[in-house]
């Protein structure tokens, strides 16, 4: 069989279906491949640039989404404002986008084990590293509350735009923005959109798209950043409506621990997670990281492209 006509008959199945076939491999990369995070996006200028957590956002650059180059880090320094939530100014999970003629870049800032975090944002004409301007914090959350403010990511729906964030504590949550600054609406409703009945909410990471009438809700579960004893795994849900309710294929609400698994660790490519999801000449492609069990753990870059069943829900090809 080959490979097309396999991703063919298993873009048909139902999305169970999958949990009888073993996962598929990412695609071959060459170059620098060690990457903890991903978000990437093409370039107006045509190139693919990928930013990670590591260095001050580490930044990837790629000709044809195979082999990446070293690009160096999306600033030269930290901001000062960064060391008020950890001693030496190190960000996390960021999420790149394009809207009202500018690359926008946000990012998380915290310590391990805290949810007193903040998420920030800056803009770039280009989306290079080094051409990045901060604009400060987004959000905030604090020891008093009852999410953490990290892992950002970006989605526009009905002319609005919404900021999707958490890890751990009750899990994923979400904010409007303002449009024009790209900072979350004075009092803006936190609404929940996943969590798992089990402590410690072991659930972050989220990603949403829009896909035919339904908004779809990818989200990393269990343990990231320990190599190979890493058990990250990627689920998803969907929902009509941008806030939710999320639910999965068998209709179980995402906010009682429900969700379909899309990808988790096979083989080699250990814990698979902290994903993100980009398009790229009318295909939907998976970008995440996983720990490298034939190379000491490290984590490096997977990308594969996402089908979609007759029934809407995503698949991994």
């Amino acid at each position: 069989m080959t490979a097309l006509v396999a991703a063919v008959l298993l873009a048909l199945l139902p999305n169970a279906a999958q949990a009888a076939e073993s996962y598929p491999d990412p695609r071959p990369l060459t170059g620098q491949q060690i990457i903890h995070d991903p978000t990437v996006l093409r370039l107006k200028s045509g190139q693919y640039v990928a930013y990670s957590t590591g260095g001050v956002i580490g930044a990837r650059l790629s000709k044809d989404l195979k082999h990446w180059d070293d690009a160096g880090n999306a600033f030269a320094e930290p901001p000062s404002w960064w060391y008020e939530y950890n001693d030496t100014g190190d960000p996390w999970a960021p999420d790149i986008s394009y809207r009202a003629g500018r690359y926008w870049l946000y990012y998380a800032v915290s310590s391990w084990g805290t949810n007193h975090s903040a998420i920030g944002v800056a803009t770039s004409p280009s989306g290079l590293p080094g051409t990045w301007t901060d604009h400060g914090k987004v959000f905030t959350s604090e020891t008093t509350d009852t999410w953490n403010a990290i892992d950002p990511a970006i989605t526009r729906a009905d002319g609005r735009l919404w900021m999707s964030f958490g890890s751990y504590w009750t899990g994923i949550r979400m904010v409007e923005l303002n449009p024009h600054t790209g900072k979350a609406r004075a009092n803006t409703p936190v609404h929940h959109l996943a969590t798992r009945p089990d402590a410690p909410y072991a659930v972050e990471g989220p990603y949403i798209v829009k896909h035919g009438r339904h908004f779809y809700l990818f989200a990393s579960y269990d343990a990231c950043c320990s190599g190979v004893n890493s058990t990250y795994k990627i689920k998803v849900g969907r929902s009509t409506t941008i806030t939710g309710p999320y639910v999965d294929s068998t209709g179980k609400p995402m906010l009682e621990g429900g969700g379909d698994l899309l990808l988790e660790g096979h083989g080699r490519y250990v814990g698979t997670g902290g994903q993100s999801v980009f398009q790229d000449r009318g295909r939907d492609i998976l970008a995440y990281h996983y720990y490298d069990a034939e190379d000491e753990g490290t984590p490096k870059l997977g990308l594969n492209q996402l089908n979609w069943t007759k029934t809407g829900w995503p698949v991994v090809t």
